[in-house]
């Protein structure tokens, strides 16, 4: 599958994607939407699971890095410390953090009934954006059951894009921006593997945005600061050390970089990162476990990967995402009307 911003013509150069260009070609991983559109309400959840069992049991090797912490996430500072995700990651609007990490506490304790009693409690993971232009923050709309929808929605295979899940009503560059996802494939010790990016994407000033071929589209937006943000979340099947992996993940901003983002002051650009090459047992009996981890002389090969799928990624969410018109008469068009007006 070649994604909707090739398919309107934008090239990202001659790496390979995997079959679908989307986070789901790292297998395993699954992707759910949860989507709030009702009078002032555009907003939702979306969820990724690194794997369809139970990862408090069975975690993944994560990392993060803080581009620019103006952000309420809730989660990453064990991430940071202890190296593992034990949670899906759910990403809403700023007001949904507490409301999603609560739906994650309580489906955590229903599959492990001994968290916080017999062992330890339960670190849930939630990353978020501001949707205020388009949608009434306020009202505080996102429910534990919204949440809820989010992972029971997750699956594997194709990745809606655009204006849905937590997308539904983010901004990007003076676009409407949203969910957008891409994939590089590459052949290490004798078979493919893949790195995939899922972007929600809230973030860029109006008129900075820079596409591959050099083009600079104009939103006819008011340019104000950059104060939005960036979330995105990176999946490998690769063999990694948690600090390679932290390396990896760091490459994410050289995606956001290229296309003339700056992190602003007021913006939250977080990335977070897995591998399910490794599973990290919760109830580990062993004193020493084996450790299998990539040739360092080969990790540029991810470097590439991680930047050019984010940069992917965050043009097919404004490609995928339609114009929208809203409350308090605020509008952002979209960029793939932009593209298909100049073909």
């Amino acid at each position: 599958m070649s994604g909707i911003a090739r398919e309107l013509g934008i090239s990202f150069g001659a790496s390979l994607t995997g079959p679908l260009n989307a986070i789901t070609d790292v297998p395993g991983v699954l992707v759910g939407h949860r989507t709030i559109r009702s009078g002032d309400l555009n907003t939702g959840v979306t969820a990724i699971l690194p794997h369809g069992g139970n990862l408090y049991r069975k975690k993944v090797l994560a990392a993060c890095d803080i581009i620019n912490g103006f952000g309420k996430s809730a989660g990453l500072m064990q991430v940071e410390e202890l190296g593992t995700l034990e949670t899906p990651v759910l990403l809403a609007n700023t007001f949904g953090v507490g409301t999603c990490a609560n739906a994650l506490i309580r489906a955590a304790i229903t599959e492990n009934p001994d968290i916080g009693r017999e062992t330890v409690t339960v670190n849930p993971v939630v990353m978020e954006c501001n949707d205020g232009y388009l949608s009434d923050i306020q009202a505080l709309a996102v429910t534990e059951d919204d949440a809820r929808a989010a992972l029971a929605a997750a699956a594997s295979g194709p990745v809606a894009e655009g204006n849905v899940g937590a997308g539904t009503g983010m901004s990007c560059f003076g676009f409407k921006g949203g969910i957008g996802t891409a994939s590089r494939r590459t052949e290490l010790g004798g078979r493919d593997h893949h790195l995939g990016v899922l972007v929600l994407t809230n973030f860029g000033r109006a008129g900075d945005l820079i596409l591959p071929d050099g083009r600079r589209p104009d939103p006819r937006s008011k340019v104000e600061p950059d104060k939005g943000s960036v979330i995105v979340i990176l999946a490998t099947d690769v063999a990694l050390e948690y600090r390679q992996l932290k390396r990896v993940v760091r490459r994410c901003g050289a995606g956001l970089a290229r296309l003339g983002a700056y992190w602003g002051h007021g913006s939250g650009d977080i990335a977070l990162g897995f591998s399910t090459a490794r599973i990290v047992d919760h109830d580990e009996p062993a004193d020493f476990v084996a450790i299998s981890a990539l040739n360092e002389n080969r990790i540029d090969r991810l470097f590439r990967a991680a930047a050019e799928a984010t940069e992917e990624a965050v043009v097919n969410s404004m490609c995928a995402a339609e114009a929208m018109q809203v409350w308090a008469g605020h509008f952002r068009p979209s960029l793939g009307d932009w593209l298909k007006e100049r073909r």
